[in-house]
């Protein structure tokens, strides 16, 4: 059954946050399914025989820990959970727990008491045939996930009201390897918050091994002896990537895609260089530029002033530094750049010390001084700039201090950090951008020092500098970031960006250490087709509207950038103040939306991007544009919905599989949707119905939206409801898929 839909050009709708709330027990990875061969899922417990007349029991998880030992290729996955009967009746069900299909099962038990119950395994056929039973009766389309997996299932024996069992699970699993990384996968579901979650990584031979990377969750590191323990910074839920470099040099490599079909294919670049305290980096000419107006009075001073230290506390013998505090006037700690020693450094803290706030903002003054020495050509050279206000103290056109400061910067690398709102966003952008640095924003309240401590830590020690991809098999286009910035120990560097055809081959990276040239090659296949590594698109999407959207603020809001920062929302669910048609009542002019006066950008309008809103327009185009993981991408994407929205707005969205939402009436509507498109009518929990979502895996983290969805494709897009096609004919389907991917 298909049906054409006109939609206007222009639609205009009203946004808010949404969440969609669903039962923590029975829900899992959304990316599962599109990783058949490599996934598993924390288990569940199904209820057998529920209690009709007094409702079903309710037998949820109250712990949780993963522990994973990798030796080599090999990783070892322990996972030991507890369930507890929270009803007020007995409850009898079956433990169910997905497993990779090139997973080699140890054991499995299950306790009551002291006796030990074993479990059976089951094949992928096997494994579908109960998901989509459950899925039917349960009418909940996130299990549809974990379809294709086998699975372990061992019965549970009634348990009692407020008993706990708790279950056991080992299995070995061999690690693929990408390029000069292995890669490790694990999905937690969306499990929801348990008092007793852990999670844990240990790799041995950690010295073989260079920084981890994760492209979905961040993650945090440290090394003890020869173990290196990697564990989850934030919310354990949804499928965990991890990459762990091979350090056959200076620097790990792996280069990965996907690829949709139908158009260019997307990658992602990684470079891991050794652990902090084992490479010999670069010497490095430190200059820390500080405010000391009277606005930076109290504790923005204090922790400036401590972060400065801290700043002198990353500088070893082989480098050099200076100080330079201005309000009114310039205040230098030496003329020179002077040497790191215990006695310079000491008496450095001591001007720090000495430093109190009062005057102007002669923010001029203290750019001609930091960029006024001649560059070491065997030295990498580095500005920190940090400030809380406009110039005030002679010249105060922003454009002009920004195009002074920018013919002078040469090699050196700028860093800026803007404290409050009263800042000119133009002008700290165009010297980060002009300095191949990065720009840093404290809202007021927050912590300087927590905020520079990131850059500095960063900064400490650099490995390659001048970095850039000399040669590759395949056409490489709209990388991002599009200057690819210093690559430092302990902190990856990832590319992203689309590829054009098809082939195999190296790609080769350049850069400059210590005064000579580094080649890295890194082996590649760019293929046709390929439906792993989903999160690239997003993550590339991400990166990419963070540069468009800087780059509108510094050169002018030109109608393609403009074009392109819209289509990229659109397709990719992340809405910008670009995307303005996006968060207007449906009331609303149907016709082109006229961008308002503080968002056209450029040189002529650079004096009126200070103030709260461009702050935060210039921050999250930070966060997006450094966009390391589908979890910072995400919440930096929320954040701006939830800040564009009316006040007051009632109109629901959701976000889901890179894709927003919002509900028309009583259809969750993908915004992506073209003004005319066919759109085919399936009916929810059918033959027909579990059939495309096993051709057509990409739409299955939508499918938990809501119980009536509109998804759109590159020529056709199907809507799943109450009533529609229930059995395929011959060859419908695939001229669906066909059509929905435009291949």
């Amino acid at each position: 059954m298909s049906r054409s839909a006109q939609v206007s050009a222009s639609p205009h709708i009203s946004m808010q946050t949404a969440v969609s709330a669903v039962s923590a027990l029975f829900v899992f990875s959304v990316h599962s399914i599109l990783f058949p061969a490599a996934l598993h899922a924390q288990g569940w417990i199904e209820i057998a025989r529920p209690e009709e007349s007094r409702g079903a029991a309710e037998v949820v998880r109250v712990a949780s820990q993963v522990h994973i030992q990798v030796d080599g290729r090999i990783a070892r996955v322990e996972v030991e959970e507890r369930f507890k009967n929270t009803g007020g009746w007995m409850s009898e069900g079956a433990y169910l727990y997905p497993m990779p299909f090139e997973a080699v099962f140890t054991n499995f038990s299950l306790w009551m008491g002291d006796q030990e119950i074993r479990g059976e395994a089951m094949d992928a056929e096997q494994a579908r045939a109960i998901y989509e039973e459950i899925v039917r009766r349960r009418k909940d389309p996130a299990l549809l996930t974990l379809a294709g997996h086998g699975l372990i299932r061992a019965q549970v024996f009634p348990i009692e009201p407020g008993d706990t069992r708790k279950v056991v699970l080992r299995y070995t699993q061999f690690l693929p390897r990408d390029g000069d990384a292995l890669r490790l996968r694990y999905s937690f579901g969306s499990r929801g918050a348990t008092s007793e979650s852990g999670f844990q990584i240990v790799v041995s031979q950690a010295a073989d091994f260079g920084t981890p990377y994760s492209p979905t969750h961040q993650i945090s590191s440290q090394r003890s002896g020869d173990r290196l323990e990697i564990s989850i910074a934030g919310e354990l839920r949804d499928e965990l990537q991890l990459f762990l470099p091979l350090r056959h040099g200076l620097v790990g490599t792996s280069l990965v895609t996907h690829a949709p079909g139908g158009e260019d294919g997307y990658f992602m670049l990684l470079l891991a260089p050794a652990p902090a305290d084992t490479g010999v980096g670069l010497a490095r000419d430190l200059t820390l530029v500080m405010d000391i107006s009277g606005s930076m009075s109290g504790t923005k001073l204090e922790q400036a002033k401590s972060a400065m230290e801290q700043a002198l506390g990353t500088l070893s013998p082989r480098d050099r530094f200076r100080l330079i505090a201005f309000s009114s006037s310039v205040r230098r700690f030496r003329e020179e750049f002077v040497t790191a020693t215990r006695d310079q450094l000491a008496s450095a803290r001591e001007f720090i010390d000495r430093l109190g706030a009062e005057g102007g903002t002669n923010i001029a003054g203290a750019l001609e001084a930091a960029l006024d020495r001649s560059e070491d050509p065997e030295r990498l050279s580095l500005v920190l700039f940090v400030t809380d206000g406009l110039p005030s103290i002679g010249e105060q056109a922003p454009d002009r201090i920004a195009e002074a400061a920018a013919s002078h910067i040469g090699r050196a690398r700028v860093f800026t950090v803007g404290i409050g709102p009263d800042v000119n966003t133009y002008l700290l952008d165009r010297l980060a951008t002009a300095g191949r640095g990065a720009s840093e924003y404290v809202s007021s309240g927050a912590s300087v020092e927590t905020a520079m401590g990131s850059i500095l830590a960063k900064l400490r020690f650099p490995a390659l500098v001048d970095l850039r991809i000399a040669d590759s098999p395949v056409k490489l286009t709209q990388t991002t970031p599009s200057q690819l910035p210093d690559l430092f120990f302990g902190e990856e560097l990832v590319v992203f960006g689309r590829y054009r055809g098809q082939g195999s081959g190296t790609v080769v990276v350049t850069g400059q250490r210590n005064g000579h040239s580094e080649r890295l090659s890194v082996p590649a296949k760019f293929p046709a087709s390929e439906s792993q590594n989903d999160f690239i698109p997003r993550l590339w999407a991400a990166r990419q509207i963070g540069e468009l959207t800087r780059q509108i603020r510094l050169e002018g809001a030109a109608d393609g950038l403009v074009s392109q920062v819209r289509e990229l929302g659109l397709r990719y669910g992340i809405v910008t103040e670009y995307t303005s048609y996006l968060v207007q009542e449906p009331t609303s002019v149907a016709g082109p939306v006229p961008l308002r006066e503080d968002l056209i950008g450029g040189p002529q309008a650079a004096a009126a991007q200070t103030g709260v809103e461009a702050v935060r327009r210039a921050a999250a185009s930070a966060k997006l544009s450094d966009s390391r993981t589908l979890a910072s991408a995400d919440a930096a994407a929320a954040d701006r919905l939830e800040s564009l929205a009316p006040q007051g707005s009632a109109f629901p969205s959701r976000r889901a599989g890179g894709r927003l939402f919002v509900r028309r009436g009583r259809v969750w509507t993908d915004v992506s949707q073209p003004d005319r498109i066919t759109i085919t009518d399936i009916a929810a929990y059918s033959r027909a119905y579990f059939e495309l979502v096993r051709v057509l895996p990409e739409i299955t983290p939508c499918l938990a939206v809501g119980d009536e969805i509109l998804i759109a494709g590159r020529r056709v897009g199907v809507h799943i409801g109450p009533s529609g096609i229930e059995v395929w004919k011959p060859g419908e389907l695939t001229d669906l898929v066909r059509n929905f991917r435009g291949t």
